[in-house]
């Protein structure tokens, strides 16, 4: 029986003048591009840019909705209320299903970006905020949070399909959660060391921590970044590994 996997990539994370990572060479390597919505990056532009480019390499499309807040690329924690989380969703949620709309494509799924996406991971009530959202803008788009969170939990409790994510480059707490990217070691930067920790999470459902500790984890779907100094070859290399194992990529659809 053949396995199945999607690699996802955040993308169109440029903005005005200023562009970011390899959009246009990683996206013949990935099966699904999570498209900065115009909060911690992305402008009309950029956005409808990356659609076309996602539509032309039929590659699934999503939104990467984050912090309205450019100057620190969505990764610092703003104290927002639930409602306002919410609201902050629909909007960009909107603002990517309008390019959809014109280029007679679909949207497929939703993927919080940074802090957002971290704060969602442990705050039940961010994460029901984000699910709420996602079903009311529609209920047919498919929620990626990270394996064992508070937002995959708040999602299917509210009725959406989630796809638990894992992180290819990142390093794991003992409590499941992602090494904060302010500390030592969490980032896995040799290539050959992410290739294996994303096989043992495909074939043995599970992660070493950085204590060391063995923890269980569901991957549906594995995001790579691509804009590290070594990103293409990264995920050439991680395809490889994977087809050698046994596993295709393809994107999840409802």
């Amino acid at each position: 029986m053949h396995k199945y996997i999607d690699l996802n990539c955040d993308m169109g994370e440029g903005f005005g003048a200023y562009s970011f990572g390899g959009d246009e060479e990683i996206i013949k390597y990935i099966s699904s591009a999570n498209i900065a919505c115009g909060g911690h990056a992305g402008d009309p532009h950029v956005m409808n840019k990356t659609v076309e480019l996602a539509k032309a390499y039929n590659v699934c499309i999503g939104a990467h909705p984050g912090f309205p807040d450019l100057a620190g690329f969505g990764r610092r924690l703003i104290s927002y209320t639930n409602k306002e989380i919410y609201q902050m969703v629909v909007f960009q949620l909107g603002s990517i299903q309008a390019f959809c709309t014109v280029h007679q494509v679909s949207l497929n799924h939703v993927k919080p970006h940074g802090a957002l996406y971290n704060m969602a991971a442990n705050n039940r009530g961010a994460a029901v905020a984000i699910a709420r959202a996602i079903y009311d803008v529609d209920p047919q788009l498919i929620l990626y949070g990270l394996a064992g969170s508070e937002l995959v939990k708040a999602g299917r409790h509210i009725g959406l399909q989630v796809a638990s994510e894992v992180f290819a480059d990142r390093t794991y707490q003992a409590d499941g959660t992602l090494t904060p990217r302010s500390n030592d070691g969490a980032l896995i930067v040799d290539n050959e060391k992410a290739a294996d920790q994303v096989k043992r999470m495909i074939d043995k459902g599970e992660v070493f921590a950085v204590t060391g500790e063995i923890i269980p984890i569901e991957a549906d779907t594995v995001c790579v970044h691509g804009d590290g100094p070594h990103a293409i070859d990264f995920v050439k290399k991680l395809r490889q590994v994977l087809k050698e194992q046994g596993t295709h990529i393809k994107g999840l659809s409802y």
